[in-house]
């Protein structure tokens, strides 16, 4: 798959449209990691970097009823489909999405007393990522991210090229020292349950792409797209025990 093809970039958004979330997760885990970040201040404010449609913002809007909520999302159908959903839930007075770059965040330093990445960091690379957003914290503020890593060693070749895409993936360990070198205090890490990847995000993918099967038959720009995340599916389906998300807590 080719990501800079606007063509593929397209067919790739389509299958991800109306998706309940861009990647692993669930409530649970949520609730879990807010029980590592807490306390919070009282009224917190919360920054959701790539919030994507806002299942996760919806989840920390629910769980901590006096934050003040702001996610960002670099692609504006995202944002559009995030605000729609917490207008529908009646959160609108305290949280908001909008258009933004997780690499260029416009805010000012120390506005916010806990950051939130779910699954995003990776695409400026979880070292950068942790340097930058720290002056957006204020003193003794929390981070709180998901990102990709091997839970055995010497995993198989088609993992190995599958994830070629994905800098610098590694263990939970080396996760741990970035964070402790980036000048983070870490208050613990969890690897996300399997039902995390299938219940609001493989399952409906695999919806998606059958849906789609249809509309893009013999569509030469399409079914690279279409394989690919058939692919993704597959491989966590039967290599699940090698690979996974772990959610990883630290304190400026």
């Amino acid at each position: 798959m080719d990501f800079s093809d606007p063509g593929q970039r397209g067919v790739f958004f389509d299958v991800h449209s109306h998706l309940p979330r861009e990647g692993p997760g669930d409530k649970p885990s949520t609730l879990k990691a807010l029980a590592l970040v807490k306390p919070l201040p009282d009224r917190p404010k919360i920054l959701d970097i790539a919030c994507g449609p806002g299942m996760q913002t919806l989840h920390l809007a629910e769980l901590l009823p006096d934050a003040n909520i702001l996610g960002i999302d670099l692609h504006q159908p995202m944002t559009i489909e995030a605000n729609r959903r917490i207008k529908a839930a009646g959160y609108e007075s305290r949280v908001k999405v909008e258009v933004g770059d997780m690499t260029r965040i416009k805010y000012p330093d120390c506005s916010f007393d806990l950051i939130w990445c779910e699954g995003a960091a990776y695409n400026m690379g979880i070292e950068q990522a942790l340097v930058e957003w720290k002056r957006l914290l204020k003193p003794g503020g929390k981070i709180a991210l998901t990102e990709a890593v091997w839970l055995k060693t010497d995993p198989p070749g088609a993992l190995v090229d599958f994830w070629r895409a994905y800098p610098d993936m590694s263990d939970i360990e080396n996760r741990r020292e970035i964070f402790r070198s980036c000048g983070y205090s870490l208050l613990g890490d969890f690897v996300l349950p399997e039902n995390a990847w299938w219940d609001d995000y493989y399952g409906p993918m695999q919806s998606r792409l059958e849906l789609l099967a249809d509309k893009y038959m013999g569509n030469a720009n399409a079914t690279p797209v279409l394989d690919y995340c058939q692919l993704e599916i597959d491989l966590f389906a039967r290599y699940a025990d090698y690979y996974g998300y772990a959610f990883l807590i630290g304190q400026a």
